[in-house]
């Protein structure tokens, strides 16, 4: 498909014109557990295809009138068929601290949505209107009366690490950051991130390519492979491509030109 027959409202930022994104912070005291809060308004005439790709965090989200759902990491991209005007409100957990809110390893939720009322932790829904200030209220009567344990904690730390540190592109050099064994960073983030540790560390480094598009101008695509330590740009195009579900060249087109 070349850029004169797709939708032009996925071009060049023009989303912005029927989208609205807001990113409020969470309160200090739900900070362990929480990453950000978002809320997206939209208004579409025709149906709008929106591509969503992942980060390694299970999400929580409602609509007004409707129930809180748990979204469990996400491997792949999705699209979701935006139509007419609407809103959603969510909040995007800390990598490894939802094992909190959980009676089981965090992977079982990987790749699937379920009902908040389904997981003993949640009862109830936000009070209406839905925005993000009702949705922390609710959140915080739900917070884990124990807290973050140990492997919680360390979870979110090694991720944190690996978000932090662009060195990191393997997960040997992971294990060496932080003295655990291979072996030992899949169990620990089976128990409590929901994606394996070399998916989490292809994603914060492919977010690194995003950040260049976001930036403008022209990106050296062989030279930020070599800088995130593929062994050349196909292999960087492959793994960009899997996740993406396009191109980087294709993908950037989504960016304004500075």
């Amino acid at each position: 498909m070349t850029r004169a027959e797709r939708d032009p409202r996925e071009l060049d930022g023009a989303w912005v014109r029927h989208q609205r994104i807001d990113f409020p912070e969470p309160a200090a005291d739900l900070a362990p557990f929480f990453e950000r809060y978002w809320a997206v308004e939209w208004d579409y005439a025709t149906p709008y295809r929106q591509k969503i790709v992942p980060m390694p965090n299970v999400q929580i989200s409602m609509v007004p009138g409707g129930v809180p759902e748990v979204h469990g990491v996400c491997t792949g991209f999705q699209v979701k068929v935006l139509s007419g005007p609407g809103r959603v409100v969510g909040a995007a957990v800390r990598p490894g601290a939802f094992r909190a809110f959980l009676d089981g390893p965090v992977a079982a939720l990987t790749d699937r949505t379920v009902r908040a009322d389904a997981l003993p932790a949640f009862t109830g829904a936000p009070a209406e209107p839905v925005t993000t200030a009702t949705l922390q209220e609710w959140l915080r009567r739900h917070l884990p009366a124990p807290g973050l344990d140990g492997g919680a904690t360390e979870a979110t730390d090694v991720v944190a690490l690996v978000a932090a540190d662009p060195s990191i592109g393997r997960v040997d050099q992971l294990a060496v950051a932080t003295g655990r064994s291979v072996r030992g960073l899949q169990r620990l983030f089976a128990e409590h991130v929901g994606a394996a540790p070399k998916w989490v560390i292809r994603r914060y480094r492919l977010r690194e390519v995003t950040e260049r598009m976001a930036a403008g101008g022209r990106v050296d695509w062989a030279g930020v492979a070599a800088e995130l330590g593929y062994a050349d740009q196909a292999h960087l195009v492959r793994d960009f491509t899997a996740l993406f579900g396009e191109s980087p060249t294709r993908y950037a087109a989504r960016y304004p030109a500075l």
